[in-house]
């Protein structure tokens, strides 16, 4: 029985990933401008454009469904030839499971850069080697129940219940997916994502009017590509004004020449 539930997992795995039928979009960043703004450890949000990214955004309300990790020249080493692209984002497939591609997979598709302030360089290498060793890792494709909710995309959810949805598979951490393996990174250097904030009043009848906010973890099932760019622990870093923008230098067309 686990292996026709594994091939039936694949087979909706495959339907989920088929890009949707939709206008052709112009992306606002070259893929130069990404190549000479992102850092390791950066966050790179996508809009994307498959089966799958629709039932996320709506849960999530964002327009982001799907976010990967720039890693830099980490994987340089890995190719002896010089005329491929660099594998520099490593990122969750639903598919494929997690593996490394270039810029260019990206290139045609909103994005934006989210960047973990104050990481020292030490937790920045250890957030990029934590998702370089989990490359070949795959989600466990037998919950063919936690695929199937996505087929029917624009369900009535209740806002409670929305985060949970997006939570897949059984919670091993070696089935990442999407947003999970970023999180598992970043919570392996103890720095926030997005934690749940309690307030705790003090028992002391001197300081009764002391409130104290302690962070606690998400599960790292639970987080969501939105999740980043709301954090208040992540810089949007947007390369067109990241250098310097001066709007006198834009070239304007003609507007009589479109009437």
């Amino acid at each position: 029985m686990h292996w026709i539930a594994e091939a039936t997992g694949r087979k909706l795995a495959r339907f989920l990933s088929k890009p949707v039928q939709q206008s052709n979009l112009v992306t606002t960043v070259s893929q130069e401008q990404l190549n000479e703004t992102l850092q390791p450890a950066d966050v790179l949000l996508v809009e994307g454009n498959t089966r799958l990214s629709v039932p996320i955004k709506y849960l999530t309300q964002s327009t982001w469904s799907h976010a990967a990790i720039y890693i830099g020249d980490a994987l340089s080493f890995s190719s002896n030839e010089s005329w491929q692209l660099p594998l520099t984002l490593v990122e969750a497939d639903l598919e494929e499971g997690v593996r490394a591609v270039t810029l260019a997979h990206y290139a045609q598709m909103h994005t934006r850069i989210c960047r973990p302030v104050g990481l020292s360089d030490e937790d920045r290498k250890q957030v990029v080697d934590y998702v370089i060793a989990r490359l070949g890792h795959h989600y466990d494709l037998k919950n063919i129940l936690d695929l199937a909710r996505y087929l029917l995309p624009m369900a009535p959810v209740p806002t409670r219940l929305r985060r949970r949805l997006l939570s897949l598979g059984s919670g091993d951490p070696t089935r990442a997916i999407c947003s999970t393996l970023i999180a598992q990174a970043f919570e392996s250097v103890q720095y926030p994502v997005l934690p749940e904030v309690k307030r705790e009043w003090s028992i002391d009848p001197i300081h009764a009017d002391y409130c104290a906010e302690v962070y606690r973890i998400r599960h790292h099932s639970l987080y969501t590509p939105r999740d980043f760019d709301i954090s208040p622990f992540f810089d949007i870093i947007k390369p067109t004004i990241e250098k310097g923008f001066d709007y006198h230098t834009l070239a304007w067309s003609d507007s009589s020449e479109n009437t």
